[in-house]
């Protein structure tokens, strides 16, 4: 068996992106910057006022109390107004660009209007309330780095670049097989157990930059799952195969590749639960192989498929292996001789662990926020002491 950061380090030098398309800004929601985002433009294009207010020369705001006539107005999206004569001033609103050479706005409620004569405060304003041209980000300025994942903040940065479209990293394909004569569609009655996993680590795919483009279930017949590993090579960048990882007669998970070529990478690894999970690749596609319970399978494909399917989405394997900080709210138990990862759910006053730790319960898992990693033979570690989760 390997240690867990071997079996990470293993599984993540497998990994690489691949490749880059174009996509319009639209669908660029949760994709990751495959080049450095250029703005096309300044922002603002031009000096615009950031108040509603008037638009004056300073000259003419040293006179205490000045009295100007008023010249026009000005709207967000209108043309820059020529420069202003003196004497002379503009009403402009919030965004509006401010007419060329005035160097201040002063606030509306702060002047008085008789008809078309506006009378300034005696004292001339500290603020300028002009945003200049380009005091934003200037044309040419890098926006977002590559590998930049583009989420609600980024989409605003994207799009005020300027640009129609945007160049992204592809998403790697993914095809989930569960094995097993228990397993059954969820719904559809009968006996057998409901597929309840391959639910749970599509939603973890996708969370991570994968793009889950088939699911299939299928019984423990070699030749149907030798079939369903070809058809899944031949259209999937990542396999994710759950169920028959240990060395039953029924458990054929590596067995319907062998016959493709696998390659094993990570073949079991000392951790509890998922010891059986298993890594490989069949030419040039990467499998990933899950033991069939459930909280095993979660555990496993958090820890490692996790960052292999954002380091293949460009994003980096170590965004998927963030461990923070966190204050117990309950006791936790000591560690036995194999390494263990923890369920943790949050409470008042930091994270407690879940009462059940088995490695087939569901309900548990439901309620897991995380996972806390303890090595082989550590104590007990009391509530208010801090542990590092990885989060779910």
């Amino acid at each position: 068996m390997m240690a867990f950061d071997d079996a990470l380090e293993a599984v993540l030098a497998m990994a690489r992106p691949l490749g880059a398309e174009h996509v319009d800004l639209a669908h660029a929601e949760g994709r990751v910057l495959a080049r450095p985002l250029v703005a096309r433009a300044a922002s603002p294009a031009t000096d615009v006022s950031a108040m509603d207010g008037y638009a004056a020369l300073d000259a003419d705001l040293q006179v205490p109390g000045a009295a100007l006539t008023l010249a026009g107005e000005a709207r967000p999206g209108s043309a820059p107004s020529d420069a202003l004569a003196p004497g002379l001033c503009l009403r402009v609103f919030t965004g509006a660009p401010a007419p060329l050479g005035a160097s201040r706005v002063v606030l509306q409620e702060e002047v008085r209007r008789e008809g078309d004569v506006v009378i300034f405060p005696a004292a001339c304003p500290q603020r300028s309330h002009v945003r200049k041209a380009g005091s934003d980000f200037a044309a040419g300025d890098v926006l977002l780095e590559a590998g930049a994942v583009l989420d609600a903040p980024r989409m605003v940065a994207l799009a005020a670049a300027d640009l129609a479209e945007v160049e992204v990293y592809r998403r790697p394909r993914i095809r989930l097989i569960a094995t097993g004569d228990e397993i059954r569609a969820p719904g559809s009655g009968g006996g057998g157990i409901p597929d309840s996993l391959s639910f749970g680590v599509a939603a973890l795919v996708r969370q991570w930059g994968g793009e889950v483009v088939g699911r299939a279930r299928h019984v423990d017949d070699l030749g149907d799952l030798e079939r369903a590993a070809a058809e899944a090579l031949a259209d999937a960048d990542i396999v994710v195969v759950s169920g028959g990882a240990s060395v039953g007669d029924h458990d054929l998970a590596r067995a319907m590749f062998a016959a493709h070529g696998l390659e094993l990478v990570v073949d079991k690894v000392a951790i509890k639960p998922g010891k059986p999970v298993w890594f490989g690749r069949c030419h040039g596609k990467l499998i990933a192989g899950l033991p069939g319970n459930p909280t095993s399978a979660m555990v496993t494909a958090r820890l490692l498929l996790a960052p292999l399917v954002a380091a293949a989405a460009g994003r980096g394997g170590a965004s998927a292996s963030r461990w923070d900080w966190e204050r117990l709210a309950a006791d936790l138990p000591s560690c036995g001789e194999r390494e263990t990862y923890v369920r943790v759910a949050r409470a008042e006053g930091g994270v407690a662990p879940l009462a059940n730790q088995d490695s087939a319960s569901q309900a548990m898992l439901g309620r897991s926020d995380g996972l806390v990693r303890r090595r082989p033979g550590e104590p007990v570690l009391r509530a208010g002491e801090f542990v590092r989760m990885l989060a779910f």
